[in-house]
């Protein structure tokens, strides 16, 4: 097998770095990314189960007043 060519004085070493710190922050983003959906996801469950809950008790006191 032969080597890849390289012009005179370059190196392997300071390329693979940068490939490497490129994945890297590929993967650093895509993490942060899916993080923050999560937490928006959450964030939104949460408040539906909180609109849940006060029309529960909404619905309660009219059921009350009637019965009254």
């Amino acid at each position: 097998m032969k080597p890849i060519p390289l012009p005179p004085g370059e190196e392997v070493a300071p390329k693979l770095v940068r490939l490497l710190y490129f994945v890297g922050a590929g993967v650093v983003c895509t993490t942060a990314i899916n993080k923050w959906k999560e937490f928006e996801r959450k964030s939104t469950i949460q408040k539906e189960q909180q609109m849940n809950e006060s029309s529960l008790e909404n619905s309660s006191a009219v059921v009350h007043k009637a019965v009254e």
